[in-house]
């Protein structure tokens, strides 16, 4: 099925047309490490209709057909979501969560702990009330997403792009220590907000490794004509292992297989664009394929409320949560990055479907101490209402704002009062796993701060998405909570 506004140019010849042409004059440094704009930028707007900036523009051979353009997500099997192709170069593919399923290469022997700079976050005041970058919680698999919007952009002329640079490296820098992802909504993008090549040419540049090793996928959303060009220009400076990060999302609901979908807060213009595209074009949706797991279970645990998980197992701690803190309290405890580190997809979906039928989950069969770990992330974001209630959302915010010294029986009477009591176990059982985690921080690299950049989100998050100064404020009080176990805990 083709996408809208992506048909192929009748009349392509080979990619040295590009540079030929005096309207797109680039050059290349004698390394051939450094692509600089010197004229003219792509014509976002011409793009934006489907007419390309160069007739005579070549694209890769695999594009040179009148059918589907850009597969979804869904055209790749659960072995190809989780583990890398062949070897040697390819166009960038559609589904491939990561590299690897087993995210265990170039780990580093310690990391970084959350920025609690508020000073820097107002220095960047201008840039952030735009609501461009935004961090939406974790995905299925226990990772941070990253939101881009190009339609939030401001015309080129209200905004330093410079420092555009800056705030993205800023934000970044809370979380790329940690596996994350990144949703770009593509669509929205102008002539009157684009910025220049050169300085896309920048971003990549200035994101060294430091930004690439632990970025685990990239989606591009509503890719369209000058996406493809982009990638034909950086394709000769590109890795082949970071272009198998980037995903095509041709339709929103595609995203749905991978994050929790209601932690997007997509712009309208984008929605109105979705709805166009699946009205025109009819895609498959891909969902409801298994009847055996339509609805909900009675034994179900992920995806449910707290009160479902008793009223038929009859216990206050869920199943999930007591096997997978019995087995991490056992075996995982001096495992190097635990809790931090992404795990196998399809072994991660067998767990949940074992537990959602009410079966008993053998995690030394399963061979990785990581997969109990992210199943217990996954449990608690997968909750209908956050352990600690959105109730809590506000009070948590405010928190800041109490003097130290009454810090500890503010928060004592916060959970003992409000939180409903098999809230308040569930909380405790799980916050005295992370103490003993702590415990063993000089081995496994995970101190109260890097575990509360973790757990934060996955603790309490409000009814909409979380603005990136509220995410701060998450993760410092369950870093709170974890350092002062005792006092606020013991009854």
């Amino acid at each position: 099925m083709a996408e809208a506004g992506l048909n192929q140019k009748e009349n392509v010849l080979n990619d040295e047309a590009l540079f030929e042409n005096e309207d797109q004059d680039f050059e290349f440094d004698e390394g051939g490490l450094e692509l600089a704009a010197k004229e003219a930028d792509l014509d976002y707007e011409a793009e934006l209709e489907g007419n390309y900036p160069n007739e005579n523009f070549s694209l890769p051979e695999q594009w040179d057909s009148g059918k589907a353009i850009l597969p979804t997500i869904t055209d790749w099997s659960s072995t190809e979501l989780t583990r890398e192709g062949g070897d040697g170069p390819a166009p960038f593919r559609s589904g491939a969560i990561t590299p690897d399923g087993l995210i265990d290469e170039d780990f580093e022997a310690e990391i970084g702990t959350p920025s609690d700079d508020e000073e820097t976050d107002e220095e960047f005041q201008d840039i952030a009330e735009h609501k461009i970058l935004e961090v939406a919680g974790d995905d299925l698999y226990g990772r941070k997403v990253i939101v881009f919007a190009a339609c939030k952009l401001p015309p080129s002329a209200q905004i330093d792009h410079q420092r555009l640079l800056e705030y993205m490296k800023h934000v970044l820098d809370q979380y790329v220590e940690n596996d994350y992802v990144i949703v770009y909504f593509h669509f929205g993008l102008t002539s009157k907000n684009k910025p220049k090549l050169t300085w896309l040419i920048q971003i990549y540049r200035e994101l060294d490794r430091k930004y690439k090793k632990n970025l685990k996928a990239l989606y591009i959303v509503h890719p369209t004509n000058f996406i493809r060009i982009l990638w034909n220009l950086f394709k000769p400076f590109i890795s082949v292992k970071f272009g198998r990060k980037i995903m095509y999302v041709n339709y929103l609901h595609e995203l749905k297989e991978h994050l929790h979908f209601d932690q997007l807060v997509v712009p309208p213009l984008v929605l109105q664009h979705d709805a166009k595209l699946v009205a025109s074009n009819k895609p498959k949706y891909p969902y409801g394929q298994d009847s055996s797991d339509a609805g909900t279970l009675p034994t179900q645990q992920y995806g449910v409320s707290l009160q479902h998980i008793k009223s038929h197992y009859g216990c206050v701690i869920p199943p999930a949560v007591q096997q997978t803190v019995d087995y991490l309290r056992q075996n995982a405890l001096d495992v190097e990055g635990i809790f931090r580190r992404s795990a196998n997809a399809v072994q991660l979906k067998a767990v949940q479907k074992k537990f959602n039928h009410g079966e008993r989950v053998d995690f030394a069969v399963e061979g990785d101490e990581h997969i109990p770990a992210v199943a217990l992330k996954i449990f608690l974001r997968d909750l209908q209402e956050p352990l600690l209630t959105f109730d809590l959302y506000q009070p948590v915010l405010r928190l800041h704002t109490v003097e130290d010294e009454r810090r500890v029986a503010e928060v004592r009477r916060m959970l003992h009062e409000e939180l409903p009591e098999d809230n308040y176990q569930i909380l405790k059982f799980i916050v005295q796993l992370l103490t003993e985690v702590v415990d063993h921080s000089a081995i496994n690299k995970m101190n109260s701060s890097n575990l509360a950049i973790v757990f934060g989100p996955n603790l309490l998050w409000p009814k909409g998405q979380a603005s990136l100064s509220s995410m701060g404020y998450l993760n410092n009080f369950a870093r709170f909570l974890i350092d002062n176990y005792s006092q606020v805990f013991d009854r």
